[in-house]
């Protein structure tokens, strides 16, 4: 955001009489925020003079005095700056404080069809406390009021597909479907005995989407993967989280089958609709899916998101509004799921761009100042290794799902990969031993390594 493109924004404000709310506005360059500071006083001086006319960036600008200038901002983040003394002076300050989640869990709760809606808002608020006192302190983990909400959602529409059930269970398997993906083993173990300790007359079923684990199970066994609990269980908790979420996140390292995850979902979701099941189209999800996938990191922010030349003015799209821009093409004519895979890094320098798009409104802004409404089909999907340098507003915006070696094969992550390859090597070489291969990698390679 250049101080030429804010003069633009502040020339239409004083013209129209608008009111206009810069969303984290201490984003844009400190050399910038200076200038601005100077066009902001300018348009404040001429009304307080009763000016109707003034010399604004070499313009002639009719100034309405009805127009307003907001601002937000999260100070303290990385790729944030602090406002300067003469820009802050011009904006009187507003403390926002944190609400009253028990309240605003208790309207929904009842908005949503419960009955018994305080009690439920009360233990689910303590849940959230308990939580974030006694579970271990990850860079993914989020007990904001986002995640609140996208347990309400769930919570909500369990209620509406099973009605006669006991809303206890309902939202405790809201609670556990929302956030059991994220955690750590450990905290998982130490989560549902949080669940337990409020809930202790409930009997906690699992419950799973028998089609979707049969026809998973069957691509796995397909395209030469092992069929292992735990990476069907992450494929399952991946599409509980896209049921809620639209961003969603694939945390763990390298080798943890993050992107094997993906695809085998996609291609099952795909598979499921092409056999002719879910007709009707309750399930969003059951479509055909598209996938858009790049590397971030890889190319400038201009070359990402597009750019305004600085010499002849001329906006060139970037990768990310080009894509923005088919997917809301292809969802007028059909409902396929369009899936855009960021597949690298995550910093607060790029990804902070991406926060109205990963908002409720699903808006991605551009820096020519236009606005691409993201179609209900759209998906963002982050493969990344650790969030150490996300900002809380990016983190609590999205649904994580943490994958570690152990869901591979219990304590021996590498076996499901080994085998894999062995198989894959073995039906090109029809005189390689496979299964003595196997016994081998059993007796030697297992007591290597331990």
């Amino acid at each position: 955001m250049t101080y030429l493109s804010m003069g633009k924004f502040f020339k239409g404000l004083a013209w129209s009489g608008a009111w206009a709310c810069f969303d984290e506005f201490n984003r844009i360059d400190v050399e910038v925020l200076s200038v601005v500071a100077q066009q902001v006083t300018d348009l404040q001086q001429a009304c307080l003079t009763g000016q109707l006319r003034i010399v604004f960036e070499e313009s002639d600008v009719v100034v309405d005095p009805t127009h307003a200038v907001f601002i937000t901002m999260n100070p303290g983040y990385a790729g944030r700056t602090e406002l300067p003394d003469n820009l802050k002076a011009l904006f009187r300050p507003i403390c926002m404080m944190i609400p009253d989640y028990a309240l605003i869990a208790e309207i929904m709760f009842y908005s949503e069809g419960f009955s018994d809606a305080r009690t439920l808002a009360q233990k689910m608020v303590q849940l959230y406390k308990l939580s974030s006192e006694q579970l271990s302190k990850q860079d993914h983990y989020d007990f904001g009021m986002r995640a609140v909400k996208s347990i309400l959602v769930m919570a909500g529409g369990l209620k509406r597909a099973n009605p006669n059930e006991s809303e206890d269970m309902l939202l405790i398997r809201a609670m556990r479907d929302s956030n059991v993906p994220k955690f750590l083993r450990e905290d998982t173990i130490l989560f549902m005995a949080l669940i337990k300790d409020l809930f202790p007359t409930v009997a906690i079923h699992d419950s799973s989407d028998e089609l979707l684990v049969k026809y998973m199970k069957e691509d796995m066994a397909a395209h030469n993967l092992q069929v292992t609990s735990g990476f069907v269980l992450k494929a399952t908790q991946l599409f509980d989280t896209l049921v809620v979420r639209h961003g969603v996140m694939m945390v763990g390292n390298t080798y943890c089958a993050k992107t094997a995850i993906v695809d085998t979902l996609k291609r099952t979701l795909t598979t499921i609709k092409a056999d002719g099941h879910d007709a009707e189209c309750s399930v969003p999800l059951y479509n055909p899916v598209q996938t858009h996938l790049l590397n971030p990191k890889s190319v400038t922010m201009g070359e990402l998101y597009g750019e305004v030349n600085a010499i002849t003015r001329e906006w060139t799209d970037g990768i990310l509004s080009n894509i923005a821009r088919s997917v809301t093409r292809e969802a007028m004519d059909n409902k396929d799921r369009q899936w855009i895979i960021f597949d690298g890094p995550v910093d607060a320098i790029w990804i902070e761009n991406m926060n109205t798009v990963l908002d409720d409104n699903k808006m991605l802004c551009l820096f020519n100042g236009e606005r691409i409404k993201l179609p209900g089909t759209a998906t963002f999907m982050f493969e990344v290794q650790d969030l150490r340098v996300a900002s809380p507003a990016t983190v609590s915006r999205c649904g994580m799902v943490f994958v570690e070696p152990f869901y591979l094969d219990g304590e021996r992550g590498w076996m499901p990969i080994a085998k894999s390859l062995v198989g894959e090597v073995g039906q090109e070489l029809p005189r390689f031993k496979a299964d003595h291969m196997y016994t081998l990698l059993e007796k030697i390679m297992t007591g290597s390594l331990n």
